[in-house]
């Protein structure tokens, strides 16, 4: 299993300085149903989100696509041999992911998506390649939510599906959870005084807040861990371990894209170990 890059083509036009990224050439990857689909196609394609600031969002006036997650599916489909322009993104749902990669709808999903037991009975994970946490978004006039503490008898909003839902239900017994399949809806029913927070992994909150810091403010610590990985089909391990090897090789690409999007943010963080399970 080797991926060596020859002067190829570089692909990538990400947020800010974004780096471009290296087509690979002659990939030689056995043992990977979805590998020779792609090589077959010549295309890929990944579900993402598109409605998270700094990590998967799509802007709809231009169509460009920005974000952490996106520069890591860039990076991964180059490293696999496939240039930007034959990349499909496809904006999947949280709790739709599992069904579209099992049914061959994407050939992988880099969207936040969480690393858990359960998940990993029902897809395969590259990574991680971020480490973040569930927290807290409210309206910049909150006083009664300073953290998770201050959840009872609150209306806290999630997406329909996703780890910080759960863990709502199950761990905050005195709030009402609210769901909508996508953080924006949230977000705005938030802004509308409908519900009192919503909650999801720091890094995405923090992107909504620094796109309205008048009206909304991020509350407290992540009280959580979340391992953001790389969803593939079950069972294609050899695929898993092509990535996972790049992101272990490709530190110096990792930090280059983190720094381009959610760095610009100033927060400071180090790439995580791959878990080559």
């Amino acid at each position: 299993m080797t991926g060596c890059g020859g002067g190829g083509d570089t692909a990538g036009e990400g947020s800010g300085d974004a780096p471009a990224f290296e087509v690979a050439k002659d990939v030689a990857l056995t043992g990977s149903p979805t590998f020779d689909k792609i090589k077959s196609s010549g295309a890929i394609r990944i579900g993402v989100k598109e409605d998270q600031p700094g990590l998967g969002y799509l802007d709809a006036a231009t169509g460009d696509r920005t974000g952490f997650d996106i520069e890591i599916a860039r990076w991964m489909a180059a490293s696999l041999g496939v240039a930007a322009d034959k990349i499909e993104f496809k904006s999947i749902p949280s709790a739709n992911r599992e069904t579209a990669l099992a049914n061959g709808d994407v050939d992988l999903y880099v969207g936040t998506y969480s690393i858990t037991d359960k998940r990993k009975k029902l897809v395969d994970f590259a990574g991680p390649y971020f480490v973040t946490g569930q927290g807290l978004l409210v309206a910049k006039s909150n006083t009664d939510i300073t953290s998770e503490k201050d959840l009872a008898g609150k209306k806290v909003c999630s997406a329909t599906g996703s780890t910080p839902i759960q863990n709502i239900k199950e761990n905050f017994p005195e709030a009402t959870p609210v769901e909508f399949d996508i953080y924006s809806k949230c977000v705005e029913s938030l802004k509308n005084g409908d519900v009192d927070a919503v909650t999801t992994d720091q890094a995405i909150l923090l992107g909504f807040a620094s796109q309205d810091p008048e009206a909304l403010k991020v509350v407290g610590e992540p009280f959580t861990t979340e391992n953001y990985g790389i969803g593939l089909k079950l069972g294609d391990t050899a695929l898993r371990t092509f990535l996972n090897k790049t992101l272990t090789d490709g530190g110096a690409t990792w930090t280059k894209i983190f720094d381009s999007t959610l760095g610009l943010s100033g927060t400071k963080v180090t790439q995580p170990e791959v878990n080559q399970y």
